[in-house]
């Protein structure tokens, strides 16, 4: 099992790195947050521009993949830059309608997935009640469980947006009723890959927002002085910063490794490790800025505020831990 990236991936990582930096991403997550979706949009087309939703699209709907190693590498660059937008959920969206097999559904969303014409928010049952992003996606999947069978459908519009811990997230009741466009068993599994892939995602999306809190709470640390000495260099500090490093590190080889084998509990595992590195990141670099942490102004705010609803989101840390042991435990019988 290879665990380091490629020439060919690393180069795909320096590329989507050095175009989300140009872009501002910071500044779209903002307008993003205040119900403005023209500069979001804007990056999003340049996102998928460079690949990153083919990852998820089959090459018979004008994709690459799938992709889950190089898909999870983006997404760390997603989190670490603080990308606004359902973007989980479109690449999970995508990995569902393929999974289903039936070409004119097909036709009909996944080009538009991959070329970024097609926003999508996804919600399955066990979810919760609310989509992401429901008011600026293109279409809303929600599969529903009904007596006759799991079902697939595009949702007529959306409730009322809520407030959220990270005011980047928007969350929304899906509308009642709308388009069925499929039923059956097949729906039920399609859904079940679909939720392992937006939470290996979601896993990756949380290690690059613990990258980005710990480089710049390193940066601060030096910088921040107190007795006329820099912070950083305070061995309670040193200790606080190297606990937080090694907790993302032992996090991202099991990111990796879930994207090769994309089995129930390594994903899990991954999203577990992961989710908590990310939220322990953000609970240093709250304590270690000081007061200044606390205000939105910062940019800082931006990471600090989607540490802990990723880690929550798609299989708290509680329900991975479970899917872990009922992996194990059916390792062993």
């Amino acid at each position: 099992m290879r665990f380091l990236p490629t020439d060919e991936q690393l180069a795909f990582v320096r590329s989507l790195d050095a175009l989300l930096a140009a872009a501002d991403a910071p500044a779209a997550a903002r307008a993003w947050a205040a119900g403005d979706h023209t500069p979001g949009r804007e990056l999003w087309s340049r996102i998928a521009g460079a690949g990153v939703f083919a990852l998820a699209v089959p090459e018979a709907y004008e994709g690459v993949g799938p992709l889950p190693v190089e898909l999870v590498l983006a997404f760390v660059e997603l989190g670490r830059h603080a990308a606004p937008g359902p973007l989980v959920e479109t690449v999970a969206g995508a990995v569902l309608v393929a999974a289903l097999d039936e070409p004119v559904l097909g036709k009909r969303l996944l080009p538009g997935v991959a070329s970024g014409g097609l926003t999508v928010s996804l919600h399955v049952p066990g979810a919760g009640p609310y989509a992401l992003d429901a008011d600026a996606a293109d279409h809303v999947l929600v599969v529903d469980d009904r007596d006759e069978g799991a079902v697939l459908r595009l949702a007529a519009g959306h409730g009322p947006v809520r407030a959220s811990a990270d005011p980047v997230r928007r969350l929304a009741v899906p509308g009642a009723g709308g388009e069925v466009v499929a039923a059956g068993p097949a729906v039920a599994a399609a859904a079940r890959r679909a939720a392992r892939w937006a939470r290996l995602a979601t896993a990756a999306q949380a290690l690059g927002v613990g990258l980005a809190l710990l480089a710049r709470t390193v940066e601060y640390a030096g910088q921040r002085a107190q007795f006329g000495t820099p912070v950083g260099s305070f061995q309670a500090v040193k200790h606080r910063l190297a606990d937080t490093l090694i907790a993302l590190e032992f996090a991202r080889p099991l990111v990796h490794g879930a994207a090769l084998t994309l089995a129930a509990a390594d994903v899990a595992a991954a999203k577990t490790a992961a989710g908590e590195a990310a939220y322990a990141a953000a609970r240093t670099a709250l304590q270690l800025h000081g007061a200044v942490g606390y205000t939105d102004e910062l940019d800082l705010a931006l990471w600090l505020r989607k540490a802990r609803p990723l880690r929550d989101a798609w299989g708290t840390p509680a329900r991975c831990r479970a899917a872990v042991l009922e992996g194990s435990s059916a390792a062993d019988a």
